[in-house]
């Protein structure tokens, strides 16, 4: 494969992986809603926040090595579609994660639509509840809610 096939390729893959990913919109999607997972439940969202979080433990000190093992009870929380005054679209998740040491944690994200690397794709943020150690999102996960 030559110099100039890889990074073409690269961008194809990442753009593929994003398109199934936009989150459509309901009557409800007004805010302040819990509905069904939708895009929250989503697995190329799940594995993104589970390969972030065993990152994370690892380079954190001070923090338990555990992993996440599975996902429950996830929720989309609420929706708020990109518009003129606010252009970037933004999904926020509640769910809960079993970890390796058999304990559950509470767990909240965001998928930000068109924030991947170079705007391609779409960004997840995540706190787990515990493991925010420099509060990152404020105390207890605030800023995800």
């Amino acid at each position: 494969m030559s110099r100039l096939t890889r990074p073409i390729l690269a961008a194809l893959l990442a753009v593929s992986a994003s398109i199934g990913a936009v989150p459509s919109l309901k009557a409800a999607d007004l805010g302040g809603y819990v509905g069904d997972s939708g895009v929250c439940g989503k697995a190329w969202v799940l594995n993104r926040i589970t390969s972030r979080f065993a990152y994370q433990v690892r380079h954190v000190p001070n923090l338990p090595q555990v992993a996440i093992t599975d996902f429950q009870n996830i929720q989309e929380r609420r929706y708020l579609p990109a518009q003129e005054d606010r252009p970037i679209g933004r999904t926020y998740c509640g769910a809960q994660v079993v970890l390796s040491d058999a304990s559950s944690r509470d767990i909240w994200y965001l998928i930000e639509e068109g924030q991947g690397f170079a705007s391609v794709g779409d960004n997840v943020e995540f706190c787990v509840s515990g493991f925010d150690r420099w509060y990152v999102y404020d105390g207890r996960c605030r800023v995800l809610r």
